[in-house]
């Protein structure tokens, strides 16, 4: 099937140029860092997660998101899901490739990536993250192909494919319960060290994972002859609906024990994050935007009537992945590490070649998910016709 990547329009060949021109960008600035190492980042003695592991994070949340399909789909049978599921899984899989890149370009050297499987710590929780989303990626990878080319060939996927499926649904909720568990786990940073902090983002993830999907279903839609399918796309919709709900209450229940029951090292990170302190509030206005975003997301999403209309949807899905973004791909290192334990205030700011060398990791993404998705919707144009 692979050879269905390579025919397409001149659209398809000009956005796929343009992103190997993004990666072309974020690798040369990527070899400036391997040259000259992490201190062309904005990453301190106080600050040792940037900008990188928040991307880490904040993906990781979209890959667990397309269980949002896949359960469904193969656990309650709800038919109507067949149209989007491959696509969820592809999701998935571009997801976790970035995943890993991030992780590798936060290394420094890539060979200490075979520090992990070399010398393995199993009371290390980065360990059993490197072994949840490998296992991860090589699940989606071999259920999405295997069933993909089982209907490309009008038959019912292979029996040994089952225990896969199943096996791929609690793996999903796993990849970002451990996640959670790097951050939840240390016990010098109050901002992270909370019960609830798996939940959350669990509940993020399974707003901004369908969130894109429905993006890339309309885009799909408008781009190629393959329609996912009207309820499909609003099935979806009312998923991201709880989802962010969800999210929005759990850090309103955070901000409740924090404050009600005055905790001073937790406090300060979220006056941090949303009022500022000590004279420093670069992440300010990105919180007040986050939130405001999610909340207007609720407000359309919840409502039948706006969420029923594809262009309020758009806007809904795109506040929504944005809100999240905000929240976790940026917020939440910097709310962890700043202030210090020893309360000293040494604000994080990533620097141009950081967001260069990001920008290149996620044009990888979504060079793959490209690639991925032409394939899926080829073979479900073949079938079709």
């Amino acid at each position: 099937m692979l050879e269905l990547a390579i025919k397409g329009s001149k659209k398809y060949y000009g956005w796929m140029a343009l992103l190997l021109g993004i990666i072309g960008i974020g690798f040369l600035v990527y070899l400036k860092q391997l040259d000259f190492g992490l201190g062309i980042t904005g990453m301190t003695r106080d600050v040792s997660w940037g900008f990188y592991i928040a991307q880490f994070t904040f993906l990781v949340g979209v890959a667990a998101g397309g269980v949002m399909v896949v359960l469904p789909y193969y656990l309650h049978d709800y038919k109507a899901f067949g149209k989007v599921t491959i696509l969820g899984e592809f999701l998935a899989i571009a997801s976790v490739v970035m995943c890993l890149l991030f992780i590798i370009v936060d290394l420094g050297q890539p060979s200490r990536i075979f520090n992990v499987p070399l010398y393995p710590t199993l009371n290390s929780v980065l360990f059993w993250d490197m072994i949840v989303l490998n296992v991860y990626l090589f699940l989606n990878i071999i259920i999405g192909w295997n069933v993909l080319e089982a209907e490309r060939n009008n038959v019912h996927y292979q029996a040994w494919l089952k225990p896969l499926i199943y096996l791929s649904i609690p793996w999903a909720v796993s990849i970002h319960t451990v996640t959670a568990y790097l951050y939840c786990g240390l016990p010098g940073r109050g901002f992270w060290m909370t019960a609830i902090l798996a939940p959350r983002f669990l509940s993020s993830a399974f707003a901004a994972g369908p969130a894109l999907l429905i993006l890339l279903c309309l885009i799909i839609r408008r781009v190629t002859n393959y329609d996912p399918g009207k309820e499909q796309i609003q099935s979806l919709a009312k998923i991201v609906a709880y989802a962010i709900t969800i999210n929005v209450f759990f850090f309103l229940c955070e901000i409740f024990v924090v404050f009600y029951s005055q905790v001073p090292e937790h406090m300060d990170h979220i006056k941090y994050l949303f009022f500022g302190l000590q004279g420093h509030g670069a992440y300010v206005p990105w919180m007040w935007t986050s939130m405001v975003l999610m909340l207007i997301s609720i407000i359309l999403l919840v409502n039948p009537i706006t969420r029923k209309n594809e262009g309020v949807l758009t806007v809904a899905c795109i506040a929504t992945f944005v809100g999240t973004w905000i929240d976790k791909g940026l917020g939440m290192i910097s709310g962890g590490f700043v202030p210090s334990p020893l309360h000293h205030v040494n604000e994080y700011i990533p620097t141009i070649p950081e967001i260069l060398i990001a920008l290149g990791v996620w044009a990888t993404g979504f060079f793959v998910l490209t690639i991925l998705f032409k394939i899926a919707v080829s073979v479900k144009e073949e079938v079709r016709g």
